[in-house]
This record gives structure tokens, sequence and C-alpha cells, in this order.
């Protein structure tokens, strides 16, 4: 991606300009990063975002539109975690995609998932700007086409011809954060809006959390601490109750049905508090959607009691739980005896999806690098896409666990110039 300035980057490199790097996320998010982030941030030609951002875009609107598959996707939707008044659309979506050969050698990009749930829209800004700001990279100006300031830090990283941008739909830094306080904190004092969690200072997402407050005064409340009063919910604090008027909810059903989580509401109770993202659409758009989807990005995807037969060449193909997060449960080149290990009243929580072969694309010191693309978008008035989040591997798939013992992968940014 963008060879001039990767191997100018790569040339400009050191280790300890890393460390400093590691050490600015740390301070900016007021705990340590628990998962691995990239030495490199990933410069990406503004054309092939803007085609990502487009076919995620006709991804969500052919579900969100479509009046059958409303009705189809009511039964992904367990009974005990069916919230009353869901709104016509989401507020928060990702859209994954992976870079791949077609049949002429061209890049072109393929949907890995989506997901209708709040991702890392607070902490992905703070680690876009480290990178630029860290490594002494160009930016370009809020509001102009051209940067006033010249490239700082390393001598020989000037990249003088690329200015930097990490927003996208035309946002900078002061329209993202009005958008996500509009988003997120509505019409309310942030007093009475908050992050829901479980557990949340044992999650790796913290740094998150913390930023969501640091930006919008928006408090993270662990869900267990929820208690309930009529059709009120309220947190205690400072001895004090506080009166939950609206929910950026962060927790997910499949870590409370795990944990067992014990909670002081129904998620069933007609409630007098509004969703910053309504839980339901983390069930209407997910990999549920995937086999309805019609479009050249998305593989071929078949929910697994639906199969008439099991193919022979199970190598080129993926199993994947519908409901897991964070890559938990999925396996790619399942063998026959995975498959016949899940049971006949369990096969409608899978898909078996055609094995995506990510092209290397990133240059690295460790040699080519796959990189899996992640659009954010952010639905109020329109559904905009804002921004991206990047995961750097070499292994069979993008997570951390998955790349263990490894340099030059995991987290990252994406860069764009041009456009």
């Amino acid at each position: 991606m963008l060879s001039s300035l990767r191997q100018q980057f790569n040339a400009g490199f050191t280790p300890e300009k890393y460390q400093t790097f590691l050490r600015r996320i740390d301070d900016a998010c007021g705990t340590h990063v628990e998962f691995r982030l990239s030495e490199t941030p990933c410069f990406f030609p503004k054309s092939l975002l803007d085609r990502m951002s487009e076919d995620g875009r006709e991804l969500i609107r052919q579900l969100v539109e479509s009046p059958e598959y409303r009705k189809r996707s009511d039964a992904s939707i367990p009974a005990a975690f069916r919230v009353p008044n869901e709104p016509d659309h989401p507020m928060f979506v990702q859209v994954d995609f992976g870079l791949v050969r077609n049949s002429r050698g061209e890049l072109h990009p393929k949907l890995v998932e989506l997901q209708a749930f709040p991702s890392l829209y607070a902490y992905q800004v703070t680690l876009a700007q480290s990178y630029i700001d860290v490594y002494g990279l160009k930016q370009r100006a809020a509001g102009s086409s051209t940067s006033s300031g010249q490239a700082s830090g390393l001598s020989s990283l000037p990249f003088e011809e690329a200015e930097l941008n990490y927003f996208l739909g035309g946002l900078d830094n002061k329209s993202y954060r009005e958008l996500l306080r509009t988003a997120i904190v509505g019409a309310h004092d942030p007093e009475n809006v908050i992050l829901m969690e479980i557990h949340p200072e044992e999650q790796k997402t913290l740094p998150d959390f913390l930023l969501t407050e640091k930006m919008l005064g928006v408090r993270t409340v662990d869900i267990q601490a929820i208690k309930k009063m009529g059709s009120q919910l309220y947190y205690e604090r400072n001895g004090g109750r506080v009166l939950i008027r609206r929910i950026y909810n962060r927790a997910i059903v499949d870590e409370l049905q795990r944990k067992k989580v014990k909670l002081g509401f129904d998620w069933r109770d007609d409630l007098n508090v509004e969703w910053a993202g309504h839980p339901n659409w983390y069930f209407r758009i997910s990999k549920f959607s995937i086999p309805y989807l019609t479009h050249e990005s998305v593989p071929k995807t078949w929910f697994l009691d639906k199969m008439e037969r099991i193919p022979d060449d199970l190598q080129n193909y993926a199993l994947k739980p519908l409901y897991s997060f964070a890559g938990l449960g999925v396996l790619i080149a399942p063998t026959k005896e995975d498959i016949d290990a899940i049971p006949a009243e369990k096969r409608s929580e899978y898909i078996l999806q055609e094995r995506l072969n990510f092209e290397p694309v990133i240059d690295t010191p460790f040699g080519g690098t796959k990189a899996e693309v992640r659009v954010m978008y952010v639905w109020v008035n329109e559904l905009k896409a804002v921004m991206t989040i990047i995961r750097m591997g070499r292994g069979l798939m993008m997570g951390v666990d998955h790349n263990k013992n490894m340099e030059w992968v995991g987290a990252s940014a994406g860069l764009w110039v041009g456009g």
C-alpha cells in the first residue's frame, strides 16, 4: 500500500521511537493497553477506503431497508434479550474487510463480517493521532487541502508530498467529536448517561472506556451495579442514586451468558431509558446476516443447519459461531469431526463460510503482512463512515491470539492520502 510512504517509514523506523509511541498511548489512555499495537500505521489510498466504505454502506442498507430481512432476523434475537422500543436502524455498525486478489490479479475487498455494535470510537482517534505525532508524520490541516506545518521528528521520514488523515466522511476532529456527542449523549446531561459494560476494569477495551469519559464526560458503569426502581434505572455513587437516562451499551450477551452474570433489571422491561445503540441490532446485523447478503464483496456463506451436504474440501472454509466476539470459537479449515461434534439443535447457530486468502499487502521487516480493515459507521441523521481500525497479522486469523510472539502485527490505524 502506497509503497513510497511504506519505504520511507520502514527506513526511518527505530525501536526507540516505537517505545515512545507505546508510552504515549498508555499515558493518553490513563491505563496500560493490554492488546498488542503494531509498530506501524497502514497507509492507504483514499480511493480504496472510499470503496470499502461504500461497499459497507450498501451491505448495511440492504439489510436495514428490507422488510423481509427484518422479519427473518426476528428469529436471531433470543427471547430473553429482546429489548422494547427498537428504532428503525442501528446507531453503530462495523464492517470488516480483507483484501484478496481477484481473477484478474487486482486487489479486491471481501467481507469478513459485520456487527451493529460499538467499537473503539474514542480510542482509535488517540491511536491514529499518536502514530502521526510520535513518528513525525505530516497531517492534513483541518478544513484545508494543504498542510501548513512541516513534518517534525525523524529527519529521514519527511513525507513531504503526503498529507495524511484518518477521518472519513469529510469529518475532522471537531466534527467527529460533535457527532459522537450527539450519538452517545444525545440531549441529556452526561451525568445521566452511562457506558455499560461487564466488569469494565477487566476488559481489554478499558482504554476506550476511559477515553470516552474524557471526551464526553460519560461514566463507565458495571452492568451488575445497575438497579431498577419502577421503570427507571439507576446506580449508586457517593452514597446517592444517579438516574440513568441513556445507555451506551458495550455489554456482549455472549459474555453475559458465559459468565452467568446476574442483573438487577430485565432486558425485556419497558424502561424509561434511551439506548445509544439499541441492543436488538447486535443480533440483526451480525454473522447471522451474511447468508442473506448479495454483493460482490460477500463470500459464499451458509447456515450450517441448511446445508444438504458438507463440502469435501473443508480446508477452503471457515466455521463461525454466530454471536461470539473477537474471533472466539472460529475454526479455520475445520475438520468433518469438528462439524460432527456440533449437536443438530445447535447447528442453526453456526455458519460455514468460504475461506478468504488475505493478500499480505503491508511490507514489513518481517515480510509481507496481512491487514483487515474495519470501517466504523455512525448512523444519526445519515449512515456515515467515520474512521477505520486496522488489524495486522501473519497468522491464520487476524486476532492477537493468532499472532503471538510476532512483531509488526496487531492493532493499527489507517492513514489515507488523496481525495
